[in-house]
């Protein structure tokens, strides 16, 4: 009996041993796992190898429409040296000499320079503050799903507002200042890099605090920072249509037109010149392979003339848009009259196939059917140096992991003429581009409205070179600046 119970003691032992040994095997596994998932999400893509990043981003062969959501984490950022207050807007001159080429003109965008602050920050969010208060209902929508074709564009809105509070408190730590939750156990609830996702994101200096769970996701998206945005969701048709968007400061086109409408006809329905002929094919092919890791970047330009505001009868009302705006950032009314307009279109101003015998009728919307005759230009304001503006956009296209949506960021920047006169070069090569343009785009820029100051640009330029500033034989561009 006591040998008997000996070795019953020693069964139990061993037993009690082996399952010790089972148990320290499944937690170094878990443990093993969960360490592997965390290393992969901290890894930037720039980091791993080639071949792995190609494997992972490719999506060639899925079916149009359909997204698998990707762990992708943004590459390491540096944070900023200078605070935003410090940090002159950037002098982009995005036009050339000599003759004019409709082209998507896209290039690489450095991974840290997807957003930009500068020292307009506290005035461009005092715009947008009054904008989304006063009018929000009209400047930031999520388009419902439209069954069978494109899902909505909820899902990639809150995917966007948690990327920029990512972004932006790691590119500018002084500036956002977010709050996180504990690291989850799975990992598509954490943000980026594995840390905890992040519940509330406060600009510091504005002293304004979003919460990311419980706040509408294109206001906390669009009061971050200064650009607007559309978001563009893949149908099953293959086509990108516009499903959400925050666009407060556009100066000339207004997001309820074209909410839910495919890429194409956003722009045809402005009236693009040469978009069907020159650009419609490679941009629709290149929205559908666009990677995750190659966002990019491009610029454009447009000329704008503002009415001084000592000059405006009657004075804007304290309080008011041109009160809280005198530089009409967010609407051009001296080109374009009322933002509300009823029927207001970029296509009514200018059309290339317009019917002079037809006519506009009070509450009508034009259609391909039907298009609306107005004067090439309705502004009596005078274009002096003072008043005519050089409007820039830098925008920027990048997909997001998660919903595989395109968002299409838009910054823009203004620069009185009375300062780009004095820059050098830049008159001569300002009024050599404003000749270079065809008539159907010297129509869409509504060159007839400021084209008065030409001669002051070639005066400008006359006496730069007679100063030795520029060389009158050179005509090359550091494009876009």
């Amino acid at each position: 009996m006591a040998i008997f119970s000996s070795l019953q003691s020693r069964n139990d032992l061993a037993a009690i041993l082996a399952c010790t040994i089972a148990l320290c095997v499944l937690i170094y596994r878990t443990w093993a796992k969960r360490q592997a998932t965390r290393t992969r999400a901290s890894t930037p893509p720039s980091e791993l190898p080639e071949k792995t990043r190609a494997a992972r981003f490719n999506d060639k062969d899925r079916a149009p429409g359909e997204w698998t959501p990707v762990q992708f984490d943004y590459p390491h950022l540096e944070p900023s040296k200078e605070h935003f207050s410090n940090v002159k807007p950037i002098p982009y001159r995005p036009f050339k000499w000599g003759d004019y080429h409709v082209t998507m003109g896209i290039r690489n965008m450095p991974w840290d320079e997807w957003i930009e602050l500068d020292r307009e920050f506290p005035q461009f969010y005092k715009v947008c503050d009054y904008r989304i208060r006063t009018r929000g209902d009209r400047l930031l929508s999520i388009h419902p799903a439209q069954p069978g074709v494109v899902d909505s564009g909820h899902a990639a809105a809150e995917e966007l507002a948690y990327e920029f509070a990512e972004y932006l408190s790691r590119r500018h730590p002084d500036v956002y200042r977010v709050t996180r939750h504990p690291v989850s156990k799975n990992p598509d609830r954490n943000g980026w890099y594995g840390e905890g996702r992040i519940k509330t994101v406060t600009i510091v200096p504005f002293e304004r605090t979003f919460d990311l769970e419980k706040d509408e996701p294109l206001k906390v998206a669009r009061m971050l920072v200064q650009e607007d945005f559309t978001i563009m969701m893949e149908g099953t048709d293959g086509r990108y249509y516009l499903q959400a968007g925050a666009v407060v400061i556009a100066g000339s086109w207004r997001l309820e037109d074209k909410m839910g409408l495919p890429l194409e006809e956003i722009h045809t329905s402005g009236n693009v010149p040469q978009y069907q002929s020159k650009l419609q094919m490679s941009m629709e092919r290149y929205f559908r392979r666009l990677p995750l890791d190659k966002p990019v970047i491009r610029n454009n330009y447009a000329v704008q003339l503002v009415q001084e505001p000592e000059m405006r009868s009657p004075a804007p009302a304290p309080g008011s848009l041109l009160d809280v705006d005198p530089d009409e950032l967010a609407w051009a009314a001296t080109m374009n009259g009322s933002e509300d307009t009823n029927d207001f279109e970029r296509a009514k101003h200018i059309n290339d196939q317009v019917d002079a015998s037809t006519t506009a009728q009070p509450g009508d919307k034009p259609n391909s059917a039907q298009k609306m005759q107005y004067p090439a230009s309705r502004t009596t304001t005078p274009a002096t140096p003072r008043t005519v503006r050089l409007r820039t956009e830098r925008q920027t296209l990048r997909r997001l992991p998660r919903t595989g949506a395109i968002v299409f960021t838009i910054r823009v920047y203004q620069t009185p003429f009375e300062e780009l006169m004095r820059e050098p070069g830049i008159p001569g090569r300002m009024a050599s581009a404003m000749r270079s343009w065809p008539e159907d785009v010297a129509r869409y820029k509504a060159r007839d409205a400021y084209e008065a100051i030409l001669p002051l640009l070639d005066q400008c330029h006359a006496e730069q070179v007679k100063q030795g500033l520029v060389k009158e034989e050179e005509k090359k561009s550091n494009f876009p600046f």
